[in-house]
């Protein structure tokens, strides 16, 4: 029964803090905690569905994919002890606001109406600096003040568990402690036996993890059976220096590893800063343009020779790179606020570290590649038509990073290792195993790969000002434009990037792609002296793009709009393969489309957005953004309003999804969810940014 009334007023407490927080600029489906990587990936469920509505205190923190990574915090007050993370055992604190920036998670919590405690996650991201985006880390800063104007006896703790190193529960962790030449003090945790280029539940089980703070003289450590560990810090509000030296199963006694720092008497604000991370030495096991797979290095091991010394060259750079990351909030809020608005701000700093998140820097500072996860719905490796929707993020904050991420599609292609004529949908079946398919099984996408793939090679070229790439890539780009050329007006029965809802014939949506493909090739042609092939790819584009016009348009509907397929007046979709024609500034199409679907768009809108295609009610938050960018500004600020309000009303509570139903706001499915395509949300800033 005691135990039962602890439980029950634990409840009523976090229901009581859960009252009062306020969510700025929304409260998103799930709150980014630390996401830099794949694998350094960890969120807290918000939604209604299995979260908690969005408080830190009162419940475990969570890998992308749902499976707990413990992560817990407390803080002692006048001897009283509180939760302010997670779920290990006092009452929680009140929660009075949380905000996000695209950098950044912000929770402010009052402490018993004494203390008040600011805690901001940073995940850095810094485009332009790669020694510093190769680093797998991210900072956890914890600011504690009087909020009564008195001085308070207060103490911090916080630790993570072994949950991180493996997705296998039953596996045996080892762990050491030590310290820095600069004064850090960390916790390394790693999987026993290493099971390098390999994934439990998604987990990484290779390399070594870290939990570091500064080495201050108030600071005790210890590591050990979580109940113990944490029961002491809540009964002293000091650890005992102490490790546990039994190595076993994550989920045996649950072994965590702690920090806990004596603040003394604080009136004004005091802060502890704490680093979490990966250092994996490999990275990716790679096909290349040579035969036989080579392991590919973390780009971080060409500027620092251990984990320990990233690590201690991390934490100690939090004020650089936390300036960084700030500058690249700042660009972001003011760009999308000037575009579109708030409810545009609520969307694209939401997908930052989301589609960055799925990105690992590997090679050398001569060598770079960037290796991009297709998180959740296949595991593929830089897939082709994920790329694609996320490109726009990529572009606007740094345009090597595009070509970073089609370098190996390029690479493996034209060292003659891939036996199709059309263009490769990835370059490997599952992340990190980037070891291509020499038997050309991978899933066919011909016509929406050809079409992507010549689309963002002007992409890049056009905002890199690098002609020389095209010129390069020539041969294989000509390839592929042939076979849009055969395709392209009337495609074969295949399948879109949007798989999941099947293939079709003459699709209306994936033939606009193919033709703004050829056209994209004219330019390339133009631009690398090759005037007769530019010539005749611009000819043949004019006659299918007035050929489609007819055929994917129905004319006599009310209002008129592209149809999902040939032929079927009575069907609709997003027609958001138009984007590419205003992006690359073709002026292929006519503006009379793009006037008539800014018109179509508000007479089928739903409740949280404009459905896909007339076949059901789930829409994909990436092509509405793709769709937005180029409508008119009272159909754009529909759509931007919409998806605005669903980030903040959606009962989901994984990762936000580019796929959820446009009535209730629900998943369809248990995938697509945490994937980068949502980078698509860049697309009207990559407009407004221009070449």
């Amino acid at each position: 029964m005691y135990h039962f009334l602890i439980s029950l007023l634990v409840t009523v407490l976090a229901s009581s803090a859960r009252a009062t927080s306020v969510f700025s600029p929304a409260r998103p489906p799930a709150i980014p905690l630390a996401v830099k990587s794949p694998y350094l990936n960890t969120w807290l469920s918000a939604g209604s569905d299995g979260g908690n509505g969005g408080y830190l205190p009162g419940e475990w923190p969570i890998f992308w994919s749902g499976q707990i990574t413990g992560w817990a915090g407390m803080i002692r007050v006048d001897g009283s002890a509180y939760t302010w993370m997670g779920l290990p055992g006092p009452a929680t604190v009140n929660q009075t606001s949380y905000e996000y920036t695209s950098t950044r998670s912000i929770f402010t919590m009052n402490v018993a109406d004494k203390v008040e405690m600011n805690i901001t996650f940073l995940s850095p991201i810094t485009p332009n600096d790669y020694k510093r985006q190769s680093l797998v880390f991210s900072y956890v800063d914890v600011q504690v003040e009087s909020l009564d104007g008195q001085a308070h006896d207060v103490q911090l703790y916080a630790d993570i568990s072994a949950e991180w190193v493996s997705g296998d529960r039953t596996t045996t962790a080892t762990w050491d402690y030590g310290t820095t030449d600069n004064g850090v003090a960390y916790h390394k945790v790693s999987r026993q036996t290493q099971l390098a280029f390999s994934e439990v539940s998604d987990q990484g089980e290779w390399g070594d993890w870290y939990w570091a703070t500064d080495n201050s003289e108030n600071l005790t450590y210890q590591s050990g059976i979580a109940d113990d560990v944490r029961a002491a810090f809540a009964a002293n509000g000091t650890l005992g220096d102490s490790q546990d030296s039994d190595y076993r199963a994550i989920s045996t006694d649950w072994p965590i590893f702690a920090f806990a720092n004596d603040l003394g008497s604080v009136d004004s604000a005091v802060s502890v800063l704490y680093s979490i991370g990966l250092a994996q030495t490999d990275a990716i096991q790679y096909e290349g343009s040579s035969s036989g797979s080579t392991i590919l290095p973390s780009l971080w091991t060409s500027y620092f020779s251990t984990g320990p010394e990233a690590l201690d060259f991390f934490h100690n750079d939090y004020e650089t790179s936390s300036s960084l990351s700030s500058d690249l909030d700042t660009q972001v809020a003011q760009d999308s606020i000037a575009a579109a608005g708030q409810d545009y701000l609520t969307i694209t700093s939401l997908t930052v570290r989301q589609a960055f998140g799925a990105t690992q820097l590997c090679g050398t500072p001569d060598n770079t590649y960037l290796f991009m996860k297709e998180i959740s719905s296949d595991g593929n490796v830089n897939t082709v038509d994920v790329i694609f929707p996320a490109h726009p993020i990529f572009l606007y904050t740094n345009p090597e990073l595009l070509n970073l991420l089609l370098k190996p599609l390029f690479e493996l292609q034209e060292s003659g290792d891939y036996p199709n004529a059309y263009a490769m949908h990835d370059v490997g079946s599952h992340y990190p195993n980037a070891t291509g398919h020499p038997s050309g099984d991978d899933e066919a996408m011909p016509l929406e790969e050809c079409g992507n793939m010549v689309i963002m090679a002007l992409a890049y070229a056009q905002k890199a000002s690098d002609t020389d790439y095209l010129s390069q890539h020539y041969t294989l780009l000509n390839q592929w434009t042939a076979y849009l050329v055969e395709d392209a007006i009337y495609p074969a029965n295949q399948i879109s990037t949007d798989d999941f809802a099947g293939s079709l014939a003459n699709q209306t949506n994936l033939a606009l792609k193919g033709i703004i493909g050829i056209e994209a090739m004219a330019v390339i042609s133009n631009k690398t002296d090759h005037s007769d092939n530019g010539a005749n790819y611009t000819a043949i584009a004019h006659n299918y793009i007035d050929r489609w016009q007819i055929l994917g348009i129905a004319h006599d509907a009310n209002p008129p709009h592209a149809t999902l397929a040939y032929g079927s007046n009575n069907t609709h979709g997003l027609l958001y393969n138009l984007y590419a024609d205003r992006e690359l500034g073709l002026n292929l199409v006519p503006q009379s489309v793009y006037d008539m679907q800014s018109a179509f768009y508000p007479t089928v809108q739903l409740e949280y957005g404009v459905p896909l295609d007339t076949r059901h009610n789930y829409t994909k938050a990436d092509w509405e953004m793709f769709t937005a960018a180029i409508a008119s500004t009272s159909t754009r600020d529909m759509f931007t309003q919409l998806l605005s309000n669903w980030i903040n009303e959606t009962p989901t509570n994984y990762a936000m999804t580019d796929l959820y139903d446009a009535v209730g706001g629900g998943y369809p499915t248990n995938v697509f969810i945490d994937r980068p395509v949502v980078g698509g949300a860049f697309a009207l800033l990559l407009l407004n940014q221009g070449s």
